[in-house]
């Protein structure tokens, strides 16, 4: 287990990753999810003190807008909590192995190579996942 988690935040994070991503399927929820772990494990940035899954899912500022959604507010699926526990476990998807942030941008845009001053590493369907660059955060796995 990479992160220690109640069936609570197990429930928390299966509804951030689908608030988050329910359009980009299966993959997209992992990857979100691979992002928000990687918040807990971090030793750098907003992140040093963030060591538990609703520490991460709440904190503010630097949270997730998902938490607004109303695809949030509604219990997980049993499918939902498989798919966070997979991340919780230490499953990992690239391009969001070692990411720290993700972002959709407009409709007919692509993403930058940079965001909030942290590199571009790749993307899925619509989201954009950035990573610190090289030395500047221990290595997350």
């Amino acid at each position: 287990m990479v992160v220690p988690y109640s069936t609570k935040d197990l429930d928390l994070l299966a509804r951030l990753m689908r608030a988050e991503a329910v359009g980009e399927g299966d993959l997209g929820m992992l990857m979100v999810g691979n992002v928000g772990v990687n918040r807990v494990v971090t030793e750098c940035y907003t992140f040093k003190d963030i060591r538990t899954i609703p520490q991460m899912i709440y904190q503010n500022p630097g949270g997730f807008a998902g938490v607004y959604s109303p695809q949030f507010n509604s219990s997980s699926t049993i499918h939902e909590r498989e798919l966070a526990q997979n991340v919780l476990r230490g499953e990992y998807y690239y391009p969001a192995t070692n990411a720290l942030w993700f972002y959709a941008p407009a409709s007919g845009s692509s993403c930058v190579d940079k965001w909030y001053d942290q590199s571009f590493v790749g993307n899925y369907k619509n989201h954009c996942f950035y990573q610190p660059d090289p030395g500047v955060c221990p290595p997350i796995n």
